[in-house]
This record gives structure tokens, C-alpha cells and sequence, in this order.
């Protein structure tokens, strides 16, 4: 399942989903308007089969965020190329399936990708 936050604008979305990307966010189809960041969202995520939660807030880039129920992916991109890093996210290699996202936190930015991973200690890099 992939979840978006409220703070990915309308237009990205309505892109992801003209590519036929099937997402729900916060605020619309899940969860309610204005849900704190961690304190809510991620007891939400705990409720969700295997989600995949896409975000623009820092708040959600540590390590100790992560957990095998879900994946966590902070984008620092402009808000008008978020639907452009989510896609190429969900196609690279490393990330393309759900049980390959699992227990990963990750910061996608242009030069690439950078993630904790479950029983991994430190932040591993990849380049798109």
C-alpha cells in the first residue's frame, strides 16, 4: 500500500495516479485532517498491511523509526517533482517490491538514495 502524506500537493497525485499508481493519503482516504506527524501517523502505519509512507517532513528521516510493518521514505525534492521521485523510488532495484521496502527508512533526493535498514547499523547510500 502506498500512503501519502498531506503535505504532497494535489497535482503530484493526481499524477501518480494518471501513471496508474494506486495511493491513498492522509486526510483523504486514510487516517483524518491534520494528524500530527509521528505521534499519529506512525500508530496508523502500525494498523496498515505493509505500507509504504511518502512524506516532504524530516520529522520521519531517524533511524530509530525503523520497523518490519512498514517503510518510510522522506522525499527532499520540490514539491512539484515529488511524484517524479516517487515513481523512480518504486522502480529502482533495491526498493521495488513491498518485501524489499520492509523496515527501511529512506531520504530520496536527486543524487540518489540514502536508508537505515532493520538490523543495519548505518546509512547505506545508492545512486539512481
Amino acid at each position: 500500500m502506498i500512503v501519502l502524506d498531506e503535505n504532497i500537493i494535489e497535482l503530484q497525485r493526481q499524477q501518480l495516479e494518471a501513471w496508474r499508481m494506486h495511493v491513498r493519503q492522509i486526510g483523504v482516504e486514510i487516517g483524518k485532517r491534520g494528524m500530527k506527524d509521528r505521534n499519529e501517523i506512525i500508530p496508523l502505519l502500525h494498523t496498515l498491511r505493509r505500507p509504504t509512507f511518502f512524506t516532504r517532513d524530516h520529522d520521519f528521516y531517524y533511524p530509530w523509526l525503523r520497523h518490519l510493518g512498514y517503510c518510510l521514505v522522506f522525499l527532499e525534492v520540490k514539491p512539484d517533482e515529488a511524484a517524479q521521485y516517487i515513481r523512480r523510488f518504486l522502480r529502482h532495484p533495491g526498493f521495488r517490491t513491498q518485501a524489499q521496502r520492509m523496515g527501511k527508512v529512506a531520504r530520496v533526493h536527486e543524487e540518489g538514495i540514502s536508508c537505515w535498514q532493520v538490523g543495519v547499523g548505518k546509512s547505506r547510500g545508492r545512486t539512481w
